[in-house]
């Protein structure tokens, strides 16, 4: 099940948050709660995922994103994600989490998230490949852009995210069945 809660409590945590540009990073701290767990007592990979969301809706509040949405009846949707995980994280232990958005291109913005432990070790890291949509379709970011008051062009994207676009450009779609 979703945990709606955690959301909530994530939203109304930085109700109040001064404002981010689209270009800041959003800065959260969570707990693995014992719901979170794998058989191996650690931060199971799917709960990592919805983690992540407790850290972008909030930043997409704070950069005026979801007023956006509403405002022009808009949706979000994710079109793609790579993750590395490289650090366990195990009950109760908390992590501060860095959310920004990376760059976009003419479809798509790519996000970027990593966990971080009290030690200053990251645990884990993804780019997620999002999309805003609209009755006709995807929205153009530069469009989503321009509606939130920002009159930028994209920072060019990090190697390895263009290295991941590319790649992701040649998978096969749909998959093999066999």
């Amino acid at each position: 099940m979703y945990p709606f809660i955690r959301m909530f409590w994530q939203v109304w945590k930085y109700r109040k948050a001064p404002p981010l540009s689209v270009f800041d990073t959003h800065v959260s701290r969570h707990v693995c709660l014992p719901w979170d767990i794998d058989m191996w007592m650690e931060l199971n990979n799917g709960r990592t995922l919805m983690l992540y969301d407790l850290g972008r809706i909030p930043m997409a509040y704070r950069v005026g994103l979801v007023e956006v949405l509403r405002r022009k009846r808009w949706g979000l949707t994710m079109a793609g994600a790579s993750v590395r995980y490289r650090r366990r994280v195990k009950a109760f232990e908390t992590v501060d989490m860095r959310s920004r958005l990376a760059s976009w291109d003419e479809r798509f913005f790519y996000i970027e998230q990593s966990m971080w432990k009290k030690n200053g070790e990251c645990a884990n890291h993804i780019v997620y490949r999002s999309a805003v949509t609209g009755k006709n379709g995807i929205v153009p970011p530069g469009e989503v852009i321009r509606e939130l008051g920002v009159d930028e062009v994209s920072p060019p994207a990090p190697e390895w995210v263009k290295a991941w676009i590319e790649a992701d450009d040649v998978r096969p779609w749909p998959p093999m069945q066999d």
